[in-house]
């Protein structure tokens, strides 16, 4: 292709919607995110957090999926066989809802439709909305292996999740029970205690005297749900309290229903809070459902599913339980037993999915014994095997949560989702659990209920894989995982659970690390919903500045664990910076003069300019892929941003320009080659954040390969490194800067020639110097250059003092005498404090002994630096003075 040709095909001005599209039809027709099975290479595996088939991707999302994106296409560019395997989750409460509020619209519910058609319903709206997720998987350019795509209501799922519920079933790790549990009057269905959501809410303490049955006199107790005490059955005071002693055993009537209640003793009972004495509803408290057991109390359930008073209730039947209580308070005060109500901050648990008030129930439930499948994954975490938590203090919030498990309720009272295997026979009651149904199905009727969506995601890392087909060549391969990447939010809901169903199912864990992030917040630090308006829909950001943009603005903008708050201005800082890489990069193919990719040659005589960008290239390149393996992908970000914008642009292409633009023709071709590796190398580094413009810009440029996904991971090469040069361009570099710095100061224009004298210190700082005249001519643009060890400071010049030299600017008729001494006390007094930092540290006996050798000697180094620059700037100071 020809420079012509280059120039016209790519576009003057960067637009990220042009650069994007199509990009991503490519990448799949040429299957380079597919898992190869490469034997010769290592494998790679993500299995991706299944996104709920209930709406579209949020920021969150974006987040989670870019940050796999950068491990998963660094690592395939690095020689991994890599999968990233993508999938979805059925979402059973969540979907389910959506489809019934749908279904309202029309005017019809789930039971006009009955089971079947309506599962028909669910499964149209996830094909509709796995179709939405994939277009913006598209967006933001995952590379998924779509070959292996799995969702958890397939049959290889279902399959496991059989294999799941069976085995732990057999162990007796899995029982059927009637329990209190969060109840969800708005879903009708059980959720887990992690599915609710606690929030202060103001309430009150009802305050009640319960008349003594035996005509005594009353006990007083108090409640924050009063409508429960229609189910109450008794009245408990621990043993010990002096008060309440004589009545252990007595009886007291419950006022309005007038049933005898008793009146226990148990040591759960707090003495020191409010009277000593507390009603007693087995039925309807957790805590009340333990003391009923340890006393054989008798269990009413007064409320229906719905959330209404039941039959138990009395006349309160039908009463919704909010409207029954302001009905029972107002009776219990016309019957004077409710003497006092007292004002109360209290929290409520509340549906995570519908947001309705969560109601302690009695219910009939499965549950899975939890301690056993803990104690494993508690152990392992003590071993040299565990789980790596990155950062690592979520290892606590995982370990916290596991130690204090309580057994898992798993039954949900839907019908989209994995229905529980589980039959009961129509006139024994007896329960047959199997993966396949009973010899006679006319004699069982199947449990209607299905497992909690958490049970079949807990099996993702490896139901995905094949298993339990122990012979699945995927899960030989690609199990366990490298790295899983998720929020803080779901460690114990998800994480915890993938740990120890792995353990016991495949005695491996599932994953080596656990990468957290936090969640994004808008720009006031407030959580993003619906409530507030404030949410940010990814795809109107790809709109208007491309997945890239906020692809690295996101990966970048916090370090591990950290919420990241969004702000539109960032993203256009990174819509800026792409703009950068694209005028460079068609500046590099403007000059490249149709080089070929078998033309570049970088043996030819370099530089000092292209001498220090490899050697920049080399220290970026292993600096990035270290941050990268430790999951630094903030600091990754900052490392390419200096790299790109100030070291490639700002300074090599600016240096490039002189041989480029001069007469010599081997040094034009050194130059070319350079740049045309330097840009190559560098489009590398960044495609993992930034697929889309690297990869358009790389398919201009000389290369071989047909993508730059399966290009190869830039490492460092001893034959491009020159650390010596890097040195000496250091030195040339900041004696431009002070130039510049001082004609700032001076107010005179970078285009006005000024004189400029150097007095280096000693003959290999003058080496330096004169050798490379070229660039302080051309970037200080002086009307006389000096470089000479045996200049005497003229008067009237304005002065600075560098590591390893002096440098003067004549600058008569523009130099004020008492500001420049000014100036340079500044100056003296900055190095002063340098001076006095660094003498403080070196006699720090802490320091001194603990500092390896090397540090102890750059320290001393540096306060001797900063001792001649001090005493250079005071000679001067006197000079002038003088």
């Amino acid at each position: 292709m020809t420079n012509e040709q280059k120039e016209l095909t790519m576009p003057t001005k960067y637009d990220p919607k042009a650069t994007e599209e199509n990009r991503y039809e490519f990448w799949l027709k040429g299957k380079f995110f597919e898992a190869k099975g490469d034997k010769e290479k290592e494998p790679y595996t993500i299995v991706i957090p299944p996104p709920n088939v209930t709406g579209k991707l949020h920021l969150g999302h974006a987040w989670d999926t870019a940050l796999q994106d950068i491990l998963t296409r660094t690592k395939r560019m690095q020689g991994f066989d890599v999968l990233w395997l993508p999938g979805m989750d059925h979402a059973g409460i969540a979907t389910q809802a959506k489809v019934e509020g749908k279904l309202r619209e029309e005017g019809i519910s789930r039971y006009d439709l009955g089971r079947e058609k309506f599962l028909e319903k669910s499964w149209e709206w996830k094909e509709e909305y796995a179709h939405f997720i994939r277009q913006q998987w598209a967006k933001l350019g995952l590379g998924l292996d779509y070959s292996r795509e799995r969702f958890t209501l397939d049959e290889g799922l279902s399959e496991a999740v059989k294999e799941v519920f069976v085995t732990l079933y057999e162990k007796g790790l899995i029982y059927r029970g009637e329990y209190i549990i969060n109840w969800d009057p708005q879903t009708k269905t059980a959720l887990s205690d992690i599915e609710v959501i606690h929030q202060d809410v103001q309430g009150a303490f009802y305050h009640m005297k319960y008349p003594l049955a035996d005509g005594s006199g009353y006990i007083e107790v108090a409640t924050t749900r009063p409508e429960t005490m229609l189910g109450d059955t008794a009245i408990a005071v621990h043993p010990k309290d002096e008060r309440y002693q004589h009545l252990i055993g007595k009886k007291a009537i419950l006022p309005i229903v007038g049933r005898e209640i008793e009146i226990v003793g148990d040591d759960y009972v707090d003495m020191e809070f409010g009277s000593g004495a507390v009603k007693i509803t087995p039925a309807h408290d957790p805590n009340d459902f333990e003391i009923g057991n340890r006393h054989n109390l008798e269990r009413i359930l007064v409320m229906d599913e719905g959330g209404k008073m039941n039959e138990n209730a009395g006349k309160y039947q039908g009463l919704d339980r909010f409207e029954c209580r302001k009905q029972i308070v107002k009776d219990l005060q016309d019957q004077g037993v409710l003497f006092k109500i007292e004002e109360h901050m209290h929290s409520v648990g509340h549906s995570e999915r519908s947001g309705a008030v969560v109601e302690p129930y009695l219910s009939t439930q499965w549950f899975v014994k939890m301690k056993p499948l803990a104690e494993e994954a508690i152990k392992l975490q003590s071993s040299e095997d565990k789980v790596n938590f990155v950062p690592d203090r979520f290892e606590n919030t995982y370990l916290r949560w596991i130690e204090n498990i309580r057994d898992w309720c798993i039954s949900r009272q839907l019908w989209w989702g994995h229905r529980i295997p589980a039959w009961f026979h129509k006139e024994t009651g007896e329960i047959y659990v199997g993966k396949t149904e009973p010899n006679d199905p006319e004699n069982w009727e199947q449990d209607t209920d299905v497992l909690d969506t958490w049970f079949s995601s807990a099996l993702w890392p490896f139901s995905t894989m094949g298993w339990p087909d122990e012979e699945s060549a995927d899960l030989k391969r690609y199990f366990p995982g490298n790295v899983l990447v998720t929020g803080y939010d779901i460690i114990s809901f998800w994480v915890s659970r993938m740990i120890f169903q792995s353990l016991e199912f495949t005695d491996q864990k599932p994953f080596n690390d656990v990468l957290i992030h936090g969640l994004v917040r808008d720009s006031e630090g407030r959580k993003m919903s619906k409530s507030l308006g404030n949410g940010v829909d990814p795809m109107d950001v790809i709109e208007k500045y491309g997945a890239d943009a906020l692809r690295f603005f996101l990966t970048t903008g916090s370090s591990p664990g950290n919420d990241l708050r969004f702000y539109w201005e960032k993203v256009e800082s990174t819509w800026n910076f792409a703009n950068k890489i694209w005028n460079a990069s068609r500046f590099a193919l403007m000059n490249m003069d149709g080089l070929q990719y078998d033309e570049i040659d970088l043996s030819g005589k370099k530089s000092l300019a292209d001498q220090w960008i490899l050697t920049r290239l080399n220290e970026t390149s292993e600096d990035i892929t270290r941050l990268i393996d430790a999951y630094e992908f903030g600091e990754v970000g900052r490392l390419l941003y200096n790299f790109i914008w100030d070291d490639f642009c700002d300074w090599y292409i600016e240096m490039a320009k002189l041989p480029l633009y001069g007469e010599d023709e081997e040094a034009k071709k050194t130059t070319r080659s350079v740049l045309a590796y330097v840009l190559d190398q560098t489009l590398r580094l960044l495609h993992p954040f930034m697929p889309f413009i690297t990869e358009e810009i790389w398919q201009h440029l000389p290369h071989e390969g047909e993508s730059i996904t399966v290009a190869s991971w830039p490492v460092k090469r001893d034959d491009l490194h020159f650390p010596e040069a890097a040195n000496e361009f250091a030195l040339v570099t900041e004696v431009i800067r002070s130039v510049r710095n001082i004609r700032s100061e001076m107010n005179v224009a970078p285009s006005k020639p000024i004189e400029l004298q150097i007095k280096p210190k000693n003959k290999e700082i003058l080496k330096a110097l004169e050798t490379n005249r070229n660039y302080l001519v051309r970037f200080c643009n002086p009307s006389e250059l000096l470089i000479s060890d045996e200049i005497s400071a003229p008067e009237k010049s304005m002065s600075t003092v560098l590591t390893g030299l002096e440098m003067y600017l004549p600058l008569e008729g523009l130099l004020n005498i008492e500001e420049e001494i000014k100036r340079l006390e500044k100056e003296a007094e900055k190095y002063a404090k340098e001076v006095e930092r660094v003498q403080k540290k070196l006699s720090n006996e802490g320091f001194m002994k603990k500092a390896p050798e090397k540090v102890i000697a750059e320290e001393r180094a540096k306060e001797s630096d900063y001792q001649e620059k001090y005493d250079n700037v005071q000679a001067r100071i006197k000079e002038l003075q003088s």
